[in-house]
């Protein structure tokens, strides 16, 4: 299984080695302004559309210009040579036949099918349609929405979309998906996080890799070296990528 390290860019500039060997997710919302750092064109990085980023303001979303943020998108994977990146999965704004002729779009223009993101509107059946249509799908897991809550709390739920997906030679991405706990029982293909930067967002928390799954150890207060607590905490998610590559 593939862990990918989202958020690497809060740490780009004080990150001390080269990141050709890590796995990292980064997000077009995060590089629109044309500023982005040589990670971005690694072999081992998967693009998100970053799309679900303006959900923050479902009226600026509904509002925004998304024919022009698809032909930038666009642009932006065949300037920086994107091989694996995902479908702008903004159903609950346009509606699921837009986003569809965007999924189109894209991989005409590209010479390559994004990666098709499932939620609930799309219905079972959707789903199923996917698995048979693509070579890799995804699905929504993040606490960020209804879904997404459901699904990543139920184990049952989600080895049945993995199962099927498998069924149908597909592979299977959990969105925002690293329950360590549940990793080694789940067999998805690939996952996300940004759950390595959760020690500098609220209480302290040292994360440590046992050889086997994350620890986390907490204390009061915050800690004042953010630098250091970012750095240490990524290192260990590092150690952990590593290790489900090879055993999960």
């Amino acid at each position: 299984m593939i862990v990918y390290l989202a958020g690497f860019k809060t740490i780009e500039k004080m990150y001390p080695s080269s990141t050709e060997d890590i796995y990292l997710l980064s997000s077009f919302f995060e590089h629109k302004g044309g500023k982005y750092g040589d990670y971005v064109k690694q072999d081992r990085h998967i693009l998100d559309s970053g799309a679900f980023s303006t959900f923050k303001d479902i009226a600026a979303a509904r509002s925004m210009d998304w024919d022009l943020y698809v032909r930038k998108y666009i642009a932006f994977i065949k300037a920086t040579n994107q091989r694996l990146f995902f479908e702008l999965d903004i159903d609950a704004v346009v509606g699921l036949p837009k986003v569809e002729q965007y999924r189109d779009q894209i991989a005409q223009a590209t010479g390559i099918a994004p990666i098709p993101c499932w939620h609930s509107n799309r219905k079972w059946e959707g789903w199923l349609k996917m698995c048979e249509e693509y070579p890799y799908v995804a699905l929504g897991t993040t606490k960020a929405n209804a879904d997404g809550k459901k699904i990543r709390s139920n184990p049952d739920i989600l080895h049945k979309f993995i199962s099927s997906a498998h069924s149908a030679g597909a592979m299977i991405h959990g969105l925002g998906f690293t329950q360590t706990n549940l990793l080694s029982s789940l067999r998805f293909d690939s996952v996300d996080s940004t759950a390595w930067q959760f020690g500098c967002r609220g209480s302290q928390v040292l994360f440590h890799f046992n050889g086997k799954t994350m620890e986390t150890h907490k204390g009061k207060g915050r800690y004042i070296n953010y630098k250091k607590v970012h750095l240490h905490n990524f290192g260990e998610w590092v150690k952990f990528q590593r290790y489900a590559k090879d055993n999960l």
